[in-house]
């Protein structure tokens, strides 16, 4: 009985080393877990739930045969991914996660997140993400031609990708602020969130209390799983 976490795997044509790891990982980690959770940009861009290109129909079909087999799918937006939709999570055998959510983890409640809420210091960014999860932007954009929701995507990839060369790394990293309000209004010990890029464990005290913060690692050249099952919680990697 294990479930497992994943997050940034940024899934896109352009790095099949990705795919292919990942769809190692769907047969032989996942292949028999209670259930796999995904906190965020599982790919890199989402334009939209009828994408019809080779790779969202490779993915929706090993996500629903892992579904099929009994293990249970969670989805959570990210930064990347937040267009992702109920006809993509149910062709894929997947619930969709608000962000935040609360867990039962074998007895103990855990707090997932993307993990980007939390980097309050990056202004910049938390207004494009205001901006961006609007449902009349969102709206509006679905409402685009795909060919040009491809442009969009790629142009909004490009932007960030400089917007980021140019910031102060601590900026956009989490707010510790941010982390132990978020765990006390939703009284839980355990926080897991990804979207940093920086896996690791980090020990806290909330209220008096031992508490934890985990960040997922994300997807490149090697992959990253939170494995839990009753008394045991390991952050995982391996070279893709």
């Amino acid at each position: 009985m294990t479930r497992l976490f994943i997050a940034d795997l940024h899934l896109n044509e352009n790095q099949p080393q990705v795919t292919e790891g990942f769809m190692r990982f769907l047969r032989d980690r996942a292949h028999g877990a209670e259930a796999l959770y995904i906190l965020g940009d599982f790919f890199d861009a989402w334009i939209g739930d009828d994408d019809d290109s080779a790779l969202s129909r490779e993915v929706i079909h090993a996500l629903r045969t892992l579904s099929d087999n009994g293990t249970r799918l969670y989805l959570m937006h990210g930064n990347r991914d937040f267009l992702l939709g109920k006809d993509f999570t149910r062709a894929a055998g997947a619930e969709l996660l608000s962000d935040p959510s609360v867990i039962n983890l074998y007895g103990r409640p855990a707090l997932l997140m993307h993990g980007d809420s939390l980097c309050t210091q990056d202004k910049e960014y938390m207004a494009f993400r205001r901006k961006v999860r609007a449902p009349q932007w969102q709206a509006e954009v679905l409402g685009m031609p795909l060919e040009e929701r491809r442009e969009l995507a790629r142009k909004m990839r490009q932007q960030s990708q400089s917007m980021n060369s140019n910031k102060a790394q601590d900026i956009m990293d989490v707010t510790p602020e941010e982390v132990t309000k978020a765990m006390r209004k939703e009284k839980t010990p355990l926080l897991i969130h990804g979207h940093t890029h920086r896996p690791a464990r980090h020990p806290l005290e909330l209220n008096g209390e031992p508490a934890e913060r985990i960040v997922l690692g994300d997807w490149h050249d090697r992959g990253w799983c939170l494995v839990a099952a009753p008394g045991i919680l390991n952050l995982e990697s391996w070279t893709l």
